[in-house]
């Protein structure tokens, strides 16, 4: 199926990891796809994977000029944008006491200042109904030790969803999130057998997620399939925070 056919979409932090998987499965289903990254080398190995004529930006999603020059460029080409995802996001260990005014200030620098901004600047872009997915965390929901800071981050994206989707529902405009559990990038493969094993235990399915998985997620959402949804978080982690 084209569910996104001659759709256009950005992903914002879409050079690797889930949002990689995310724009390859919109591109397969017929989207014109944006991506932005980081680091130049990353961004253009996206683009190869990606395929489908996917263009690349070099963006930092802290910073809101970036975010807008990525925007303008969207615009430039096509002239709005019919699906946003906001992705990037950074997650470092940190007990209490170890949590730096540093360590604060990155994380919500880009998990949630980052998505903000990245909607700021592409809301008057976004065409009359368009989709926006935000990628949260299971960890929004639960204790997990050592994340603090990270899953504060995840559960003030999940507030603003819902004060988002009031706010431009007028427009039919969607906002939705997408909330994984642990799930099997390449930053995870670097993880020692026994770290990867307590992770796993929690899971109710016994694994990790897949990047496809959290992806065809996300595609339902800012697909027409999912007209009448926003406002909600739909998480894929194997059960861990639901059971």
């Amino acid at each position: 199926m084209n569910r996104m056919a001659n759709k256009v979409a950005l992903v914002v932090g879409g050079a690797k990891g889930i949002g990689l998987a995310i724009a390859t499965r919109l591109a397969a289903e017929g989207a014109k796809v944006f991506i932005t990254g980081r680091a130049q080398d990353q961004v253009e190995a996206a683009v190869s994977v990606i395929g489908h004529d996917a263009q690349g930006l070099v963006a930092d999603a802290s910073a809101r000029e970036d975010l807008d020059r990525a925007i303008g460029a969207v615009r430039e080409r096509y002239g709005s944008l019919d699906a946003l995802v906001l992705n990037a996001g950074i997650s470092e260990p940190a007990a209490l006491g170890d949590v730096t005014q540093d360590h604060f200030d990155r994380h919500f620098a880009v998990n949630v200042r980052g998505a903000l901004h990245g909607l700021q600047v592409a809301v008057d872009t976004l065409r009359s109904g368009a989709a926006v997915v935000l990628v949260g965390s299971v960890a929004s929901s639960l204790g997990i030790a050592n994340y603090g800071t990270y899953a504060a981050t995840k559960a003030a994206l999940r507030s603003y969803a819902r004060t988002w989707a009031a706010e431009l529902a007028p427009r039919g405009i969607r906002i939705n999130v997408v909330a994984p559990g642990p799930t099997d990038t390449e930053m995870m493969a670097r993880v020692p057998d026994e770290v990867r094993a307590s992770i796993v235990a929690p899971i109710l399915l016994g694994r990790m997620a897949k990047p496809e998985e959290v992806a065809s997620a996300a595609l339902f959402l800012l697909s027409d399939e999912a007209s009448f949804i926003t406002g909600v978080e739909l998480f894929v982690d194997g059960g861990m925070g639901q059971v």
